[in-house]
């Protein structure tokens, strides 16, 4: 059976799923037709049902619940994980909460927007832009400010730029939950044995590479060239955890919470009967 799948050309997603895709492991008779996107690219995909199985935001999730279910392993979570609000001018921090400042973001539907809508919901002039524009678009003086995400978060200061505030950290201290980044989803109307077998497959992947972590994959590094390889195994140690081979208890509650914010800023709701996770664990 042929499945479509989502993920980025991040070292995170690559690692997860390279044994899975390269008959690496046993994939139970399924075969996964990838598809690597930027999140926000995966995000709207996800959004218009075109994918059978996608990494998405957990900040786009609530729009999804209806067409989706959240697998349990694959996923970012963690604490210091979180997206990073940065600017050029350290003296500029303080002017930063006034409603004209200018803020680029990886994406309408991602969790790094709507962590920073709860952080800062007075700043309302938002420019969306793929998340590897946003370092140069600030250092430009094209906006005052942004927010960065993946393997930014380790070069940002080495090109001049300062941190005004972790948004994980922000979420950590409100919450005491861990932050979901992104998530692995399923199509809802799948047969229950077969979303369980993507799922087993999923986490099989991650351990096997886990396994043979000592040399990383070509499937990391030829999507990851313009990274040495010091940051990508940063990048992979920082968004692959435990969570990522099982959300667990504190990983659903954490998604939960999540979801309710995403609800509440965007004055919406969801069936409180519509099942968010793939059960059968």
């Amino acid at each position: 059976m042929k499945l479509s799948l989502g993920i980025s050309p991040c070292p995170n997603d690559t690692y997860i799923f390279d044994a899975m895709l390269h008959g690496k492991i046993d994939t139970e008779g399924l075969e996964f037709i990838p598809h690597l996107e930027d999140v926000e690219t995966l995000n709207k995909l996800a959004i218009a049902q075109t994918l059978d199985i996608s990494k998405v935001s957990y900040g786009a999730v609530f729009q999804l619940l209806h067409h989706y279910r959240i697998l349990d392993a694959g996923g970012a979570l963690g604490k210091g994980v979180g997206p990073l609000f940065i600017t050029k001018n350290i003296n500029y921090q303080e002017q930063l909460m006034g409603p004209n400042t200018r803020v680029a973001l990886p994406g309408i539907n991602t969790t790094a927007h709507l962590l920073f809508s709860m952080a800062y919901p007075r700043i309302k002039h938002k420019v969306f832009v793929p998340f590897h524009a946003i370092e140069d678009m600030v250092l430009n003086g094209q906006v005052d400010a942004g927010v960065i995400i993946h393997e930014n978060r380790f070069t940002y200061h080495q090109k001049g730029l300062h941190k005004v505030a972790d948004l994980g950290d922000l979420w950590e201290a409100n919450t005491g939950c861990p932050i979901p980044l992104g998530g692995i989803l399923a199509r809802r109307d799948f047969d229950p044995t077969l979303t369980l077998s993507i799922n087993r497959v999923i986490r099989r992947s991650l351990e096997y590479a886990h396994q043979n972590s000592s040399s990383l994959p070509s499937f990391v590094t030829e999507n990851a060239k313009e990274m040495s390889q010091e940051v990508m195994r940063n990048h992979i140690e920082l968004y692959v955890n435990d969570f990522s081979l099982s959300l667990g208890d504190k990983g659903k509650a954490a998604v939960v919470q999540l979801i309710k914010a995403s609800l509440t800023i965007h004055q919406t709701s969801v069936p409180e009967k519509l099942d968010m996770f793939m059960e059968g664990i």
